[in-house]
């Protein structure tokens, strides 16, 4: 079966690589992956909504009002960052995005003193990959990809389609799902971005969300906090 249900239950999950998979459940109580399915689950201390984890080991989350905070491998504590989101990527410590409430799109500037700079255009949800490959869906589903070399100063190229959610790993990594819980990969060929059907049997229970790493690994959560994970030939 090419997805693999995982014990535990998480409203939000984040994959930056196949050792590195964070997520948080509706009570906002922080998860990690411990590598074993057996028993997969540790608790961290901290209380999110919103969780993100990179191919780097860089792990960045938002709270119910909306703080941002990083983790620190080291004191294993989470540090406060200056600003409000209510949603955030993260595909290294140099590459961070979020949106906020009202839906303004923010880029980490890398100085915690001066940490966001705007970026122009509405999202609803922003997806950074390892690689610096930035995607995002917004309101009413419309797909887009950020091209920073372009001359248009927004930056963002429309791509056919209707998503609910979007995760990006690698620019040849990138996932999503629809409002109706269909997988959905998105390819680019010579500059040719669309939007395709994973040929795999559907879940009986459709992601509302889904999370791709850089390494190839993919994680999701459906409805009612059941766990997935994308197993690969």
């Amino acid at each position: 079966m090419p997805w693999k249900r995982i014990p535990g239950a998480l409203a939000r999950i984040s994959a930056g690589s196949v050792t590195n998979v964070w997520g948080v459940d509706s009570a906002s109580n922080i998860f990690r992956y411990t590598g074993d399915d057996t028993n997969p689950w540790v608790p961290i201390p901290g209380s999110l909504t919103d969780v993100s984890a990179a191919s780097d080991g860089t792990v960045w989350g938002v709270n119910t009002s909306g703080e941002i905070l990083r983790f620190t491998w080291d004191s294993r504590y989470w540090i406060k960052i200056s600003g409000n989101l209510q949603q955030i990527s993260v595909g290294s410590s140099k590459s961070v995005w979020g949106v906020d409430a009202a839906g303004k799109i923010w880029r980490y500037t890398g100085d915690d003193n001066k940490p966001w700079v705007q970026i122009p255009g509405t999202l609803t949800q922003v997806g950074a990959g390892a690689d610096g490959t930035v995607w995002g869906v917004n309101s009413g589903g419309n797909i887009y990809y950020y091209a920073e070399d372009r001359v248009d100063p927004d930056h963002w190229v429309q791509v056919p389609g209707c998503l609910a959610a979007i995760s990006v790993g690698t620019k040849t990594s990138v996932w999503a799902v629809n409002k109706a819980g269909n997988v959905y990969t998105i390819t680019a060929d010579e500059g040719k971005c669309r939007s395709q059907d994973v040929d795999i049997p559907p879940l009986a229970c459709g992601l509302v969300d889904i999370s791709a790493a850089a390494d190839g690994t993919v994680w999701g959560v459906n409805s009612v906090g059941n766990i997935y994970r994308w197993i690969r030939d």
